[in-house]
C-alpha cells in the first residue's frame, strides 16, 4: 500500500478486529486478521496493543493453551466507545476523500 498508516488508524483497525471476538483474541491472530487488509508486521502491532491497554481500551488476560500461556486482548467499554467514534470519523473522512477523487468537493 502506498498510503501511510498512522497510529490512530492502526488503533481503529485493532479495536475493530478485537471487537469481533466476544471473549477476546490473542496477539498472533490479531496480526493475521489485520494482515488480511493491511501489510503490517508483528513488531508494529504489539506496541499498538500495549498503547490500547494503557489507554484502557483493551483488557488483557492469559489463558493456557497447549501447556503455555497465551495472552488475550478484549475490548473494554471505553474501547467500544472509542471504536464507535473512529467508525463515525472514518465514514466522514473516507466519504470526503472519495468525493474529491471522483471530481467533486
Amino acid at each position: 500500500m502506498v498510503f501511510n498508516t498512522g497510529a490512530v488508524l492502526l488503533d481503529a483497525i485493532v479495536l475493530a478486529v478485537v471487537s469481533k471476538e466476544d471473549e477476546g483474541t490473542y496477539g498472533y491472530k490479531i496480526t493475521q486478521d489485520v494482515r488480511q487488509v493491511l501489510e503490517v508486521s508483528e513488531s508494529t502491532l504489539y506496541p499498538v496493543l500495549r498503547r490500547l491497554q494503557k489507554d484502557e481500551c483493551l483488557m488483557v488476560y492469559d489463558r493456557e493453551f497447549g501447556g503455555r500461556n497465551r495472552r488475550y486482548y478484549k475490548i473494554t467499554e471505553k474501547g467500544s466507545v472509542q471504536l464507535r467514534l473512529y467508525q463515525l470519523e472514518w465514514k466522514s473522512y473516507s466519504s470526503k476523500i472519495t468525493k474529491l477523487f471522483e471530481g467533486g468537493i
